[in-house]
């Protein structure tokens, strides 16, 4: 499959590759560079449990600090119930 890379850098997969690839609208991908100046697309894996809680953590630990928000805020935050 061919297609062409807009100005922006995005190219558009087809619905067949994004089938074959079990791409949805919203999934995030991971591109990586070959040696041979190919890329490699690929659907990101889903984490859940406590990976996905330690995920959660360690983005929220990137973030500035936090002001006005309660106790309660922040607990709903960690445990992914915003």
């Amino acid at each position: 499959m061919a297609t062409t890379v807009t100005v922006k850098g995005q190219v558009t997969l087809s619905k067949a590759i994004r089938d074959a690839a079990g791409i949805r609208p919203g999934d995030r991908v991971t591109v990586r560079v070959r040696p041979e100046r190919g890329v490699i697309i690929e659907a990101e894996a889903v984490v859940s449990g406590e990976d996905a809680y330690r995920l959660r953590l360690e983005d929220m630990s990137r973030r500035r600090p936090i002001c006005d928000v309660s106790t309660e805020d922040i607990m709903r935050m960690t445990r992914g119930d915003d």
